[in-house]
């Protein structure tokens, strides 16, 4: 029983501890509910609900804690009374079933009491709350109302000033504006009037400049049309070359006398000249080659290389035209009239031109164009045949340069050859001026020795008159100028000398 007593009394002890923390969390939450709002006194609500469920909590541990002793505490009373007197057991029974039944009823009663107290606290501190914040939250919208009406009446009287000097800057504005506006009117005037000058004598320079220039490229148009109308002239005239067998043969002729001229000197060639003796025919051009009794030069009894230019330019355009239309049986046709036409020519020049030893053995057909050489030695067997059987070697333009390049070489080589001996004399008269230049460069040796012997015995006799002073102490140069009687310069120079021979 006194364990008992002393669990009630504990029990008791924690209850109103509970009840004292609970008393202080509500006035801690009263003081700081003065200074929230709403979401203030419904997080004490929430605290005040976790609070209840603690303390029920709580109350049901204890609840366990004391049933668990007390049954503890019943079942040492009963090993005690079965240990003391097996006679007392069955009283001893009723009275812990009694005390049990008491204690139980006690500790319910006390829960619900404490529960009802609670209850009571907290609808109490809920009221008291809801009062109290129902207050302050009157209290605060007076006051936010106060305030809001103070806000109106200052922001209505800022709104007025704003009104007045929002309407004293729209007046200056609108004054100001119309300032502008009328500044801006004469200024555009007179920026209207400028623009118009300006553009009115830009237009008139533009279109004189334009005019100008119009009336230039017409003039220009004139002269390129008069010099296109020249060139088609010149087109025709070239036509008519091409054409005209003479003119063309005139073309090839011109042709072969330019390379001629670039290549070979005058005397070299000559024109329209009669290789056969006797006979009326004359080559276009010929190349003078030295004979045997000219000395290399041809002076007396030239040797001619005769040069026909020939132009078969119907056969080759008949040519040209069927390799362009890709017909084989046409180009094969115009090939052989072409070759035909070449070997017609190469037995003229062979029956006109060649008689040796007046003559080459040969003479040289020239094509004046690369194309039309180009076929011709084309054909199979064709050069070989002219040289062979007519003598006539074939040249296009590239071909021949060559081939008078070379003979120039030659004519050059010869020149050489002529002049040797005159070359030969002048080296002998050169050796016999070098043998006396040897003569005059040893005699100048050995008069450059004989000085060179007097210097060497001068220096000899310097340095023994050095020895003999040796002794000798030397004056400054000023007292022994004085004393020697020079005055610097050549005097002086004049006056050592003199010293030296008198002391030698």
């Amino acid at each position: 029983m006194t364990d008992s007593v002393a669990i009630f009394s504990l029990l008791a002890t924690v209850l109103a501890a509970l009840a004292v923390g609970v008393g202080v969390l509500v006035l801690q939450r009263l003081n700081r509910l003065s200074s929230g709002r709403d979401d203030a006194a419904l997080t004490l609500q929430t605290q005040l609900d976790a609070l209840e469920r603690g303390l029920r909590d709580a109350l049901g541990r204890l609840e366990g804690e004391l049933r668990g002793e007390l049954r503890e505490e019943f079942a040492r009373s009963r090993q005690e009374a079965q240990t003391a007197a097996l006679q007392q057991r069955d009283e001893q029974g009723r009275g812990a079933a009694t005390l049990a039944q008491t204690l139980s009823g006690q500790v319910g009663s006390f829960g619900q009491t404490l529960g009802q107290n609670l209850t009571q606290s907290v609808q109490t501190l809920n009221q008291t709350l809801s009062q109290t914040l129902t207050t302050q939250i009157g209290q605060l919208t007076e006051t936010q109302t106060r305030s809001l009406d103070a806000f109106a009446q200052q922001l209505k009287t800022v709104s007025d000033g704003l009104d007045g000097r929002f309407e004293q800057l729209r007046q200056a504005v609108e004054a100001r504006l119309a300032a502008l506006q009328q500044e801006n009117g004469v200024k555009l005037d007179e920026m209207r009037k400028t623009v118009d000058e300006k553009l009115h004598a830009t237009l008139e320079q533009r279109l004189g400049e334009s005019f100008k220039l119009v009336s230039e490229r017409l003039e220009q148009v004139h002269r390129g049309l008069g010099e296109m109308q020249t060139l088609a002239a010149g087109v025709g005239d070239l036509k008519r070359v091409l054409t005209n067998v003479k003119t063309r043969g005139t073309w090839g002729e011109v042709q072969l006398a330019a390379l001629l001229e670039q290549i070979l000197t005058p005397a070299q060639y000559a024109t329209n000249v009669a290789t056969v003796p006797g006979s009326g025919e004359r080559v276009e051009f010929a190349i003078r080659l030295p004979g045997k009794d000219d000395n290399g030069f041809g002076e007396t009894s030239p040797v001619w290389l005769p040069i026909d230019a020939k132009f078969p330019v119907e056969d080759y355009q008949r040519l040209v035209d069927a390799q362009d239309r890709a017909d084989p049986v046409a180009v094969e046709a115009a090939a052989k009239a072409l070759e035909g036409r070449l070997k017609d020519e190469a037995k003229t020049i062979r029956a006109k031109y060649v008689a040796p030893p007046h003559t080459t053995d040969f003479a040289v057909l020239y094509l004046p164009t690369e194309g039309l050489y180009a076929e011709a030695l084309r054909r199979p067997g064709l050069t070989d045949t002219l040289q062979r059987d007519y003598r006539v070697t074939l040249a296009g333009p590239t071909t021949l340069a060559a081939m008078l390049n070379s003979l120039q070489m030659g004519f050059k080589t010869l020149a050489i050859e002529k002049r040797s001996s005159e070359v030969w004399a002048v080296l002998g008269a050169v050796k016999t001026e070098f043998g006396k230049f040897g003569d005059a460069l040893a005699h100048t040796k050995k008069k450059l020795q004989e000085a060179t012997n007097s210097i060497d015995k001068a220096e000899v006799r310097t340095r023994a008159v050095g020895r003999k002073l040796k002794s000798v102490e030397a004056l400054p140069s000023g007292e022994a100028l004085a004393l020697l009687g020079a005055d610097g310069g050549e005097g002086g120079e004049t006056g050592d000398g003199d010293a030296e021979e008198e002391l030698v």
